[in-house]
């Protein structure tokens, strides 16, 4: 049996940065584990090829939520992914940070170290920005960013709507304040998609020191008393254990690290006694404070036939998107789906932003869809900091058994009254005199949709995710938190949690980057603990 220094379960956002990080240092041996294939899908790393891998059951878990009573008892579903890169490799691309207040609440619940001005360095750290290192961005890390390049006439359109709704032009949402509109930077390269495999492990895979096994899913913790010694796993659907010397670390995500933790005795005592699992430690909010960004998705008809529908539509149109790409690696191929967005406050007692929009210059039932056979677009608008909470639990002994996910989306009269104030601030913009020449129709809510009531039964009907699931490991200062501020899981030692799933609150924006950031941050303090051994 392979014995190693540090064993990391899940090669997604912040599993690869562990690895390559960690594997830095040629004394530690590495064990990187990823249920999912390796990333050799031409769509995981063509930007546009996110409506492919959305729905691809070989590079993702394609979850679906338990019955949401919220949400008229709809299954929402989950796409998560499955395979090196894990979400980086099958994402929107966009690169937020969140906003420094969302930080400092952190540190003032009790977790210090995660302040605003103690974090930006390891965004710096971990950033390599097309617009070079300039004051808080990094130039020279592994992840790269880049503009989105060529602006798009309805994208202008919606930024000076926006600036006629009282929201200011911005160029960098993750500059000294995230309020404004603008382009988004996008986790690309010349064209290609920069995940957290390309960024980090991709570097790191000639080095002996570290091994990756793809096709390999963990089934637990190896536990010794109370300390974790290793893990279990089927590779190739053949059960495996490796043993570590030092630590394991959890970076599974927020739904499947905290299912680990439950099927190895480590969560609520009741959940474990009725599936029959031994307790090693009873932690009740593991799999509890689940949070995500509900997205309401407002789609329009255009005017113009300018918008990426039109495109897609026809074999000519096709045909010069590819040669956009082939030629200058620009055009949709390169950008993805969301070009720009704004982040704004839609309740007047906000002191920062409360909502964001994501806007697509096409449309299309759901996110990943097939176009709508006319010129379309959307506005997506999700509340930033949302109140209600959910749960994952186990449902049976069976580790390839996806748990139970309760999202438990708009319980709170805050949620609620946010998510009208955003569809009715999305409409607002629309209507705004920049954007008339370009709006024909509204496609959905649609007219008949007027009323209070009638919107809120349009979120329940139509509200998704926006693919941010966090909190359900979070990290904290009381004895019943999941982890303490240095991500060790309480209770038992040689184990921590590094993904969205320690995140006490759900940071203001997309997590792809916060993620990578917590990762370099756990590095740091590994090292430290390494040194005091």
């Amino acid at each position: 049996m392979q014995e190693y220094d540090f064993i990391i379960v899940g090669a997604g956002s912040a599993g690869c940065a562990l690895a390559g990080r960690l594997s830095e240092d040629p004394s530690l041996r590495v064990l990187l584990l990823e249920a999912g294939p390796s990333d050799r899908s031409p769509w995981i790393h063509l930007p546009i090829g996110y409506g492919k891998t959305m729905w691809d059951k070989t590079y993702n878990w394609c979850f679906e939520t338990d019955p949401d009573p919220n949400m008229n008892g709809r299954r929402i579903y989950w796409p998560r992914g499955k395979t090196l890169g894990g979400s980086s490799s099958i994402n929107g691309l966009i690169y937020i940070r969140g906003q420094r207040e969302d930080y400092d609440h952190w540190r003032a619940l009790g977790n210090t170290g995660w302040g605003y001005n103690e974090i930006l360095p390891y965004f710096i750290r971990s950033e390599r920005n097309q617009r070079g290192a300039i004051p808080l961005h990094g130039g020279d890390g592994p992840l790269c960013v880049s503009d989105v390049g060529a602006e798009h006439e309805l994208i202008e359109a919606f930024i000076a709507g926006a600036g006629q709704n009282g929201v200011p032009r911005t160029s960098d949402f993750n500059g000294a304040q995230q309020e404004g509109a603008g382009y988004y930077q996008l986790t690309t390269w010349k064209g290609w998609r920069c995940s957290s495999a390309k960024a980090y492990l991709k570097p790191a895979l000639g080095r002996a020191n570290l091994t990756v096994h793809t096709q390999a899913q963990a089934t637990g913790v190896v536990m010794e008393g109370r300390r974790a010694i290793g893990v279990r796993y089927l590779h190739n659907g053949v059960a495996r254990e490796a043993r570590c010397r030092g630590e394991v670390l959890l970076a599974a995500g927020a739904i499947q690290s905290p299912q680990l933790l439950q099927l190895s005795g480590i969560g609520p005592a009741d959940l474990l006694n009725q599936h029959g699992i031994k307790v090693v430690h009873h932690s009740p909010n593991v799999g509890e404070n689940l949070q995500d960004h509900l997205q309401l998705r407002l789609i329009f008809e255009c005017t113009k036939p300018i918008t990426t529908n039109d495109q897609l539509r026809s074999w000519y149109g096709q045909m010069k998107l590819g040669l956009q790409w082939l030629l200058f690696r620009s055009g949709p191929l390169a950008v993805g789906i969301n070009q720009g967005g704004c982040f704004m406050r839609a309740l007047p007692e906000s002191p920062t932003p409360d909502i964001q929009f994501h806007v697509a210059t096409l449309s299309a039932d759901m996110a990943g869809g097939k176009v709508h056979p006319f010129s379309g677009f959307t506005f997506s608008v999700c509340q930033l900091r949302p109140e209600s909470r959910g749960q994952i639990r186990i449902r049976s002994t069976d580790p390839l058994q996806p748990p139970s996910m309760q999202p438990n989306y708009l319980a709170t009269e805050l949620d609620r009254r946010t998510a009208l104030a955003g569809m009715q601030a999305a409409r607002a913009i629309a209507a705004a005199p920049a954007m008339q020449p370009y709006v024909k129709r509204e496609v959905k809510p649609g007219p008949l949709v007027q009323s209070e009531d009638d919107l809120m039964e349009f979120a329940r009907n139509n509200g998704a995710t926006i693919f941010h699931p966090s909190g359900t490991c979070a990290m904290g200062p009381r004895e019943d938190d999941v982890l303490d501020a240095r991500l060790r899981v309480r209770g038992v030692s040689g184990l921590r949690v590094v993904d969205c799933s320690a995140m006490p609150t759900l940071v203001s924006g997309n997590t792809n980057a916060p993620a990578i950031m917590m990762a370099e941050k756990a590095v740091d303090m590994i090292r430290e603990d390494l040194a005091l051994r």
